[in-house]
């Protein structure tokens, strides 16, 4: 999976491309760890656009990354969900957990 980090006003966005999946974990932790802790974020959109796989331990990063942004008074907001992406997101009901957009 590869990341790209940008910054739009107190918004980040990190746009992940590949497979979402177990493998990803170090990449995908290492692309938000600054995020939440800095001052100046006060959201964090993940980019789903270019995700062609998306599995469990995908989901479980997700829900992991929501816990540290609400402890850092942060909001995470999923954007660009289509496809397999989307009905997995909908299957696991991330709908009511997440901002999708």
């Amino acid at each position: 999976m590869q990341t790209q980090v940008s910054v739009i006003n107190e918004r980040v966005r990190i746009s992940l491309s590949g497979r979402f999946d177990f493998n990803a974990h170090r990449t995908f932790k290492s692309a938000y760890e600054d995020q939440i802790r800095s001052q100046e974020v006060s959201a964090i959109e993940i980019d789903l656009g270019n995700v062609d796989y998306l599995d469990s331990a995908a989901l479980g990063m997700l829900l992991l990354l929501r816990d540290q942004a609400s402890s850092a008074h942060k909001t995470v907001i999923l954007s660009n969900c289509r496809g397999v992406v989307q009905q997995i997101l909908d299957i696991a009901n991330f709908k009511k957990l997440f901002t999708i957009q």
